[in-house]
């Protein structure tokens, strides 16, 4: 988690204009973006939407890269 928390703080400089942008812009939340929120809101909810999907999308790109696999769109969009 403290991965996730020092990625996101890099991050900040974005600031909280792009929070929620994937919401605003009508794309629904996957399977992962719902997990990082729920574990998110457990560990006290520090960090924003936009900063979480970012997060999410970067393990995925990870694990596409690793594995060379693809990973379903309904999982991880």
């Amino acid at each position: 988690m403290d991965a996730l928390k020092n990625f996101a703080s890099k991050n900040s400089s974005q600031g909280s204009a792009n929070t929620g942008n994937a919401q605003q812009s009508g794309e629904k939340k996957d399977y992962g973006d719902k997990i990082a929120s729920l574990v998110n809101k457990k560990e006290g909810g520090k960090l924003s939407d936009q900063q979480l999907e970012t997060g999410t999308d970067q393990a995925r790109n990870m694990y596409e890269k690793a594995t060379g696999n693809k990973i379903d769109p309904k999982y991880s969009n």
